[in-house]
């Protein structure tokens, strides 16, 4: 892969001196963007979080690795010291790569990353990437928007800058107004997260599913219902990197599980939202 050239197109030049804030998707290495690769091939720093894969950083033509990766529950670097060390080599004349699993601006600390760089004189380009919350449901067959479910998506954090249940969401909008709600980062606090819901008047038989380590070979999936997801992690043998998914959309895996379907399964249901004995 290394000597394969990028397609024609007036690919950017990464100058010396700045960063790029890139977004690596959720696992997969083919969902990483030509943008990305470009910029694996131009830099001379590379500095990466957890969730990146190792098929992914063997793209780096000539580039040195540093290990930037944050995981709950585990030791990890400070995040203004990852900031400042990205400050640190870019002011060296090094020509960097943040690379962030999933989108580097969605629950990946990108904005924060990107205000120091700002503060410190550092010139800097956003480069998006597919998000877990939408590509590991995608993989997992479960299309985050469906006509017949859902109007409206809301993304979620499972947990705030302390490691705890974000203490400032308010549960009844969300129970009440979320049609789907896409977790982040959930599965630590999914009774927390599931009691909340269903105390704020969200039914506990709301289709639930978890999504863990999404996209990758190692990929499982968990169907459940609201009120069943806790107990139901706690039974299973499922470790984060996960994302949960709590609404009707999740149904329609019965149907779309395309790489149950590639192994030569048959769906489980042609209608799994009983639309057409609606007569729709």
């Amino acid at each position: 892969m290394k000597d394969i050239a990028l397609p024609p197109s007036n690919w950017p030049d990464m100058e010396p001196g700045w960063v790029w804030l890139c977004g690596a998707g959720p696992g997969d290495p083919g969902l990483l963007t030509l943008h990305a690769l470009n910029a694996l091939r131009q830099a001379d720093v590379v500095v990466y979080d957890a969730l990146v894969s190792p098929e992914i950083l063997d793209w780096a033509m000539n580039a040195e690795l540093v290990y930037a990766g944050k995981r709950g529950g585990k030791p990890s670097a400070k995040q203004q010291d990852i900031s400042l060390k990205l400050v640190e080599l870019a002011k060296a004349g090094k020509r960097v790569l943040r690379l962030k699993g999933g989108d580097p601006f969605v629950f990946g600390r990108g904005g924060e990353e990107a205000q120091t760089l700002l503060a410190h004189g550092v010139n800097f380009r956003i480069v998006p990437g597919i998000s877990a919350g939408i590509g590991g449901l995608a993989y997992a067959g479960i299309p985050v928007t469906h006509r017949d479910v859902n109007q409206s998506v809301t993304f979620v954090t499972g947990h705030d800058h302390t490691g705890q249940a974000p203490g400032s969401l308010n549960w009844r909008a969300l129970a009440e107004g979320a049609q789907v709600l896409v977790i982040y980062m959930g599965m630590k606090h999914a009774r927390h997260i599931a009691n909340e819901l269903m105390a704020a008047g969200r039914p506990g038989d709301t289709p639930a599913a978890v999504v863990c380590n999404a996209t990758t070979p190692d990929q499982q999936v968990l169907e459940t219902t609201l009120a069943h997801l806790a107990d139901d992690i706690e039974a299973s043998d499922l470790q984060p990197p996960a994302i949960l998914c709590i609404g009707h959309n999740v149904k329609m895996r019965e149907a779309l599980d395309w790489q149950a379907l590639a192994e030569g399964a048959a769906p489980r249901s042609l209608d799994p939202l009983g639309v057409k004995a609606q007569g729709a």
